[in-house]
């Protein structure tokens, strides 16, 4: 396993780092053996990063990663998140606290690595395509989530924070050049590479306008997230690759399963060699020397050495980039 620098935390992370939410669901679905032999086997080829949220599997996810890792007291880097509603935005300070402390309960844990918003964050709460999500005012404001969550670190609940980059781009820039936030999640697959490379104005996705780029001169961390565009890169739809086949609702405008599972069936001219979608999926992402780690959800052994695996074919070639640049424009929904 390779490692990377995440942004200024001091921290060195693996490429992959494991994902323990919905997608693939191993640490919601899984009986506990067969999340332990998982987590044995991720840090025995050295995934030793592993990201949870309350809102994956209903509390589940931590409270079963928890129980794994209290039996196998590895040494780990460990992120969770608060996601807050917006009548929870009357107090945030109480909301985050209330939540961080149930994390830390079903964890087993005295403290997290990091601790990351869980939101969608827009201009203002009534930005139109994105109603209901936080405003950077919100986010930054006084007594707003940057504060309460610098309070979760000064009571030692947290050493680092940060955030998940969905939402308005122009929030999601004014939160990274704020400065106030360690990591940033950042969407970013073969389907939707705005967060890394331009993008033409008649992109079909969403544009996160090199959300990526933005916060490597912030001295962020980005952790890649969306990876697999939430199982449409993980091969055969039959193959209950990288994640079930509903998803659930899209994450980012044009992100629906279905549409992104066609866009996917258009990359046969990745397959080179042994190299599988998935593999190519990862490759494009840690090409990008601004991610720290590409955050991946697993639902069997086979797909974490896969996964590793992929750390080891190098820089995507610059005729594939070329390929994908014209895939990307003509991408249609």
């Amino acid at each position: 396993m390779k490692y990377r620098k995440l942004g200024r935390t001091g921290l060195r992370v693996p490429e992959i780092g494991f994902g323990c939410g919905n997608i693939g669901g191993l640490i919601i679905r899984g009986s506990h053996e067969e999340q332990i032999e998982a987590v044995n086997l991720a840090l025995d080829l050295g995934i030793d990063y592993f990201d949870t949220a309350p809102s994956y599997g209903n509390g589940k996810s931590e409270e079963n990663l928890g129980k794994v890792l209290a039996e196998l007291e590895p040494e780990i880097v460990l992120a969770s998140k608060v996601g807050l509603s917006l009548d929870q935005l009357d107090n945030i300070t109480e909301a985050v606290e209330r939540s961080v402390e149930a994390s830390l309960d079903r964890l087993q844990r005295d403290h997290v690595d990091v601790l990351q918003l869980h939101s969608r964050i827009a201009l203002s709460r009534d930005s139109p395509q994105w109603r209901g999500s936080l405003s950077v005012d919100d986010v930054l404001g006084e007594n707003g989530v940057a504060d309460a969550f610098d309070d979760m670190r000064r009571m030692g609940k947290t050493r680092f924070i940060g955030f998940t980059g969905i939402g308005e781009a122009a929030a999601l820039h004014r939160v990274v050049e704020s400065r106030r936030f360690d990591v940033v999640q950042a969407y970013f697959n073969l389907l939707n590479p705005s967060a890394g490379y331009p993008v033409s104005p008649d992109f079909n996705g969403y544009d996160f306008k090199q959300l990526i780029d933005a916060a490597n001169k912030n001295g962020m961390g980005v952790a890649a997230i969306r990876v697999m565009a939430a199982g449409a890169l993980g091969g055969e739809a039959s193959r209950m690759g990288y994640a079930a086949p509903t998803v659930g609702n899209p994450m980012v405008s044009g992100g629906e399963y279905e549409r992104d599972e066609d866009r996917a069936s258009r990359l046969g001219f990745l397959l080179a060699g042994s190299r599988s979608l998935p593999q190519a999926a990862l490759q494009f992402v840690l090409t990008h020397r601004g991610v720290s780690m590409a955050l991946v959800g697993f639902s069997n052994l086979v797909q974490i050495r896969e996964a590793v695996e992929s750390t080891n074919l190098g820089p995507i070639p610059d005729s594939d980039l070329k390929k994908l640049r014209k895939f990307w424009g003509q991408v249609k929904g």
